[in-house]
């Protein structure tokens, strides 16, 4: 018997926003979601409120099966797997699989990766590609495999990273086009049009492969001896999460969105420099860094504008 996009049974696993869209898609393209499995409910907020992840509310609005396993190598969980019977599994923007778990399907497990691999492998595919100054990305579907982001590539597509795009835009964008992609991959695996391809290993003198590893505070951290173009590429590679930081009157400050200026500095780099009602700016190696919306330790989010209309400077060079 032939399958079809509406007699497979796929086993779904995601759990944030980005997910979300994925999962929607493959339903709307008629596929058969017997479950879907995302994080556990947990606390979060001032309040300490237990929340549903963004996968298991659409979920549940969709009257789809939910599974929150808290150990993936839990006999009870992996039972209940199993009895599933699903062909194939789909994994978008979820936790590490053991064997046991990606092996199960006949169809295998398919995940979608945030970059174009064997580029960016990792837990930040889309930050680090802006960090890099990278002009283009985009969404790979691949099998999993033991090593991660390892996997035999299934389909690509690549998409443009405009010159001030940050995190979020990109992701934004990611989320649309990654989901379209895995709805075309689903079909082409049923109707034989994909082949597999091996990524190329690392070890090749002809392969340089930039990675993607977990973001850290000390990545956040502003150096502002570096030059122009490097810090612009932090600042909107970082925003809106975690934010790239810096000291400012011995506070810290966030800086999500900035613009560039190729001038010789007047001032040492780090210092600032303010009309104090249209802009604030920093000089750096090559120019300044001219900061378009900040937020203050304790404070709100606010454009520029906003910010320099309420905030009351201290001694620092003020032009």
């Amino acid at each position: 018997m032939v399958k079809t996009m509406d007699s497979i049974r796929i086993v779904f696993m995601g759990t944030p926003e980005f997910a979300v869209a994925s999962l929607e898609a493959l339903l709307q393209a008629g596929c058969k979601i017997v479950a879907v499995i995302t994080a556990p409910d947990k606390p979060a907020g001032r309040g300490l409120q237990v929340t549903q992840s963004a996968v298991k509310k659409f979920a549940v609005s969709r009257n789809l099966p939910v599974l929150q396993p808290e150990k993936m190598k839990d006999p009870g969980f992996l039972e209940k797997l199993r009895s599933l019977g699903a062909d194939l599994q789909i994994v978008v923007a979820f936790r590490m699989l053991p064997e046991m778990v990606w092996n199960l399907p006949p169809m295998g497990t398919v995940n979608l990766h945030g970059s174009l691999l064997p580029q960016y492998r990792g837990a930040a595919p889309i930050n680090w590609a802006i960090i890099n100054g990278e002009d283009h990305t985009g969404v790979t579907t691949f099998k999993l495999q033991h090593e991660i982001d390892s996997g035999n590539i299934l389909l690509q597509e690549s998409f443009p990273i405009g010159e001030n795009d940050t995190a979020g835009e990109v992701h934004d964008i990611m989320m649309r086009v990654g989901a379209s992609l895995l709805v075309k991959t689903v079909q082409g695996m049923l109707d034989g049009s994909i082949h597999e391809i091996p990524q190329p290993s690392f070890d090749k003198e002809n392969i340089t492969v930039r990675a993607a590893p977990k973001i850290y505070t000390e990545t956040c951290k502003i150096d502002w001896h570096l030059p122009v173009d490097e810090l612009h590429n932090l600042i909107r590679g970082l925003s809106p999460y975690p934010g790239a930081f810096c000291r400012f009157e011995n506070k810290t400050m966030k800086i999500f969105r900035s613009s560039k200026q190729r001038i010789p500095p007047e001032v040492e780099a780090g210092m600032y420099q303010t009309d104090q009602k249209t802009y604030l700016r920093f000089a750096c190696a090559d120019g300044y860094i001219s900061a378009e919306e900040v937020q203050m330790e304790g404070k709100k989010r606010l454009p520029i504008s906003d910010f320099l209309r309420g905030y009351r400077f201290g001694q620092q060079t003020i032009v």
